[in-house]
């Protein structure tokens, strides 16, 4: 159930598709989406004509991609499970993207070994696109938070209502985000579906070394899908890195 909730309230929250689909209109060549779930950044640029391989480890939220794509558009659709820190593709891209958030949710460890594999996938001149929370902004909430409701939309399979929730506890390190789904039953019951997300208060001069570690050219940080500059009071960071 978690993957159809997860695609229908984040489905509601597209002001960054302009962004990718911008960035994918500049590309000469095939792209690849990591962590592409159920298709939500996918999609539009396989509407938009581009060509897009996607890797995720999520099988459940692979099987709702392809389940929910038009069929005229199912044969163009190339998407595999797969550890995105660590996986291995016979061809290479000029344009590769981890959208929503994703990047923050990566440990040391992990942040070393995508880089590594993204340097062997990109074309040379490609570019790599990250999205994240501004880790100064996530670092200066406060160190926890009750459950409060963010926002309510309609069931997609009964139109009873969704009911969303967050709430966080933080440590110097990270970040760990509580979401709760409360579907509201006809009956008058209650039906709970949870996710925790962590993310890692990694400071942006900390990724900007870690890039240049792993032997990329230049990165360029914007602070908002709008292009604006990325600064201590951003609401994103956003890394966009050149091979």
């Amino acid at each position: 159930m978690f993957p159809l909730l997860y695609h229908t309230h984040h489905s509601l929250h597209n002001d960054d598709l302009r962004f990718w689909l911008e960035l994918a209109s500049h590309s000469a060549g095939p792209m690849l989406e990591l962590g592409c779930g159920t298709g939500r950044v996918l999609v539009p640029l396989l509407r938009a004509g581009h060509a897009v391989v996607g890797i995720d480890h999520d099988r459940e939220m692979l099987a709702l991609l392809r389940a929910s794509l038009p069929s005229d558009m199912l044969p163009s659709l190339q998407v595999f499970q797969a550890d995105f820190c660590a996986f291995h593709l016979q061809r290479k891209f000029s344009l590769i993207l981890l959208p929503c958030n994703t990047y923050s949710t990566l440990d040391a460890d992990q942040r070393l070994q995508l880089l590594r594999c993204v340097r062997t996938h990109l074309l040379p001149g490609g570019l790599f696109a990250a999205s994240l929370p501004n880790p100064r902004l996530l670092k200066s909430l406060s160190p926890h938070a009750e459950a409060e409701l963010e926002e309510i939309f309609d069931h997609p399979l009964d139109g009873e209502p969704v009911q969303v929730y967050s709430a966080w506890e933080k440590t110097a390190q990270a970040l760990r985000l509580h979401w709760h789904y409360d579907h509201l039953l006809p009956d008058g019951g209650v039906e709970r579906t949870s996710e925790t997300i962590t993310h890692y208060l990694t400071p942006a001069e900390e990724y900007l070394s870690e890039i240049r570690s792993a032997g990329f050219s230049s990165t360029k940080t914007l602070g908002d899908f709008d292009g604006t500059p990325y600064s201590a009071d951003a609401p994103q960071l956003i890394l966009l890195v050149s091979r």
